[in-house]
């Protein structure tokens, strides 16, 4: 299976979108960059499949890590530039994004609202009040209620509302979406850590087979794809459905890997041929364990020392063993899991993780 080759078009491409970035967004240095690429040996011999590597973005810093803060650098960035001194946003209770970007308002010195979603009932306390809801109140953060878990227009209105309410008290109010309605500019964020992990593939002499990725909003997704693409990299990548099945997915993705290339200024270097998804870890539904995802997190942490959430990261690796048992990448070269953090949620579900 072809993948790429790091040499002067490459460095070229690298300049290139480097110059184009610099021109058209802005960006504010949040996170700890460039991220590890590790192996995983002691999985790789238990599961018997192919060479397994991680990349781990929870290694980013800012309060606990994750894929967040790399695309904060840019949602930030262009709140500043257009003098915004308070930012709102929107997500689950147990949102990595929302802490992520508590955190950073708090770096900042920007006021932070927050808006929290009901999307998974039945949790308990610690679901309500620890893991990442505890650290968006010890950020700073003010936090609102919406009562509704898969409403995103209604959830885009209720923040237009605040935005508007604190504009009348004298705020210069900036908004970060997450519905699919908004060009997702964040997921620039993704087409710079495709490019960290070519070339840290080639400083270890790496022929990455296939790429496997937890796929959500979609921002992070379709930012690797773009951004593999763009450098010449044609590995597949899999997402890993964690929030909507395969099918809703891949509609979002087609959307979203569109709004990318016209980002970065390279209409068309992925597409609808690049979308690869499965969805045989979503079940019962986001938020929400079952049993490949308990033996995910049980094995991360015995096996390789690795902190998984069981909203995210949990299902994504539960995705990556079962294809690997499944002989889905036999004779594949060296595979790369994208670790996106969200490991303060595990207090959330502190329950689930002691029967472990």
């Amino acid at each position: 299976m072809s993948s790429f080759s790091y040499d002067g078009k490459m460095n070229m491409w690298n300049e290139s979108l480097r110059l184009k970035l610099s021109e058209h967004h802005q960006r504010v240095h949040l996170a700890h960059l460039p991220t590890p690429l590790e192996a995983m040996p002691r999985l790789t011999e238990f599961l018997g499949g192919p060479p397994l590597y991680i990349k781990r973005d929870d290694c980013t810093g800012l309060a606990g890590g994750g894929n967040k803060a790399r695309q904060l650098e840019f949602y930030l960035g262009a709140a500043l530039a257009e003098g915004a001194d308070t930012i709102i946003t929107t997500g689950a209770v147990q949102s990595n994004h929302v802490r992520s970007t508590s955190a950073a308002c708090a770096r900042l010195g920007m006021l932070c609202h927050v808006q929290l979603e009901d999307r998974v009932a039945g949790l308990g306390d610690d679901y309500a009040h620890s893991g990442n809801i505890l650290l968006d109140r010890l950020l700073g953060a003010v936090i609102h209620r919406f009562p509704v878990g898969e409403d995103e227009a209604g959830a885009d209105a209720a923040m237009a509302n605040l935005a508007h309410e604190l504009s009348g008290q004298g705020r210069r109010p900036y908004i970060i979406p997450l519905s699919i309605d908004h060009v997702p500019l964040g997921a620039i964020g993704y087409v710079v850590a495709a490019k960290e992990i070519v070339a840290q593939a080639a400083e270890q002499n790496l022929t990455i087979g296939a790429v496997v990725t937890p796929s959500g909003s979609a921002s992070t997704h379709a930012g690797l794809v773009t951004g593999l693409r763009a450098a010449g990299a044609t590995m597949p990548v899999i997402g890993i459905c964690v929030r909507r099945d395969a099918e809703a997915q891949r509609q979002r993705l087609m959307r979203r890997i569109g709004e990318v290339c016209d980002l970065i200024g390279a209409p068309g270097v992925a597409g609808v041929g690049d979308i690869k998804v499965m969805d045989e870890t979503l079940a019962p539904g986001y938020g929400q364990l079952n049993d490949a995802t308990r033996e995910a997190v049980r094995l991360g942490a015995r096996l390789e020392g690795l902190i998984l959430d069981p909203v995210y990261t949990g299902k994504a690796l539960a995705g990556l063993i079962g294809l690997v048992r499944s002989g889905a990448l036999s004779g594949v070269a060296p595979v790369v899991f994208l670790h996106t953090g969200g490991w303060p949620a595990v207090f959330a579900y502190r329950e689930e993780i002691e029967s472990l």
